[in-house]
């Protein structure tokens, strides 16, 4: 597998380093040993699909709090997705900043995404399926939404939202824990 780290400390970008034959290619999708290497999470609890029929299907942002936070990979199987990411760990340099990563059923590229990151995507076509492995049972006391379309954070999506569910719809505005508000969300 092929490692590179985004702008974003801990957050990678993997792709399948393949061996092409007349058969097609083999690559690994996944290696603890490597995956140690780099120092990154790999004690995989869960493993989710979402299936999304339209493209234009937006979900998130998604993440869990601590002591429940959640490493992902991402990878789309079928179709195409842009994938985002949001720094949500105040002590970071890089806390606030997004960063987004197209991945194809085509590409074979995964988003590894660490604890203390919310994350989301667009489908970029229709009948899209995305693959995560999660390293924490979902606990939906701990989870919190963050709007995709809060202009604290600007993310930039490539096309306009077709769908989205109302809890992602109803997802509060962002504001700094120091600022706690009614209505507001707090991280």
């Amino acid at each position: 597998m092929i490692f590179t780290e985004t702008k974003l400390k801990g957050a990678y970008i993997i792709d399948v380093k393949r061996l092409e034959d007349d058969r097609g290619f083999f690559g690994r999708s996944f290696c603890q040993k490597e995956f140690e290497e780099f120092g990154l999470t790999n004690d995989i609890r869960q493993a989710n699909v979402s299936y999304n029929k339209k493209k234009g299907t937006l979900r998130g942002m998604h993440m869990q709090l601590a002591p429940n936070e959640e490493t992902k990979l991402v990878r789309c199987t079928r179709g195409a997705i842009y994938d985002v990411i949001i720094d949500m760990r105040p002590d970071s340099e890089t806390y606030k900043q997004w960063i987004g990563v197209e991945l194809t059923a085509d590409n074979y590229r995964m988003l590894f995404v660490p604890e203390g990151f919310a994350h989301g995507f667009i489908t970029l076509e229709d009948n899209t399926d995305v693959t995560y492995q999660v390293t924490e049972f979902y606990t939906p006391g701990a989870e919190r939404c963050i709007r995709w379309n809060d202009p604290a954070f600007n993310i930039e999506w490539p096309i306009e939202p077709v769908i989205i569910s109302e809890k992602d719809q109803a997802a509060p505005d962002f504001v700094e824990e120091t600022q706690k508000t009614e209505g507001k969300l707090l991280v």
